[in-house]
């Protein structure tokens, strides 16, 4: 899993893949191009902001689901 941090500080939900991340900070207009592999560019996202692999956390699910409505 990866996602997009701040400083220390991770923004955002964690995503499979950087190109995830990627995608969803392009969506988010912090970067104006996404890397390409074999070519170099300048910085891409704003000073501070950097993606990284997070480890990933299980949360289960409840087996159960709440009604789609309450009366």
């Amino acid at each position: 899993m990866y996602a997009l941090f701040e400083g220390n500080k991770q923004i955002g939900d964690p995503f499979p893949s950087e190109k995830e991340v990627w995608e969803a900070a392009l969506i988010e207009g912090l970067v104006t191009d996404v890397p390409v592999a074999d070519e170099e560019g300048g910085r891409l996202l704003p000073a501070g902001y950097h993606v990284a692999q997070v480890e990933e956390t299980f949360e289960p699910k409840p087996a159960w689901k709440l009604p789609r409505e309450i009366s």
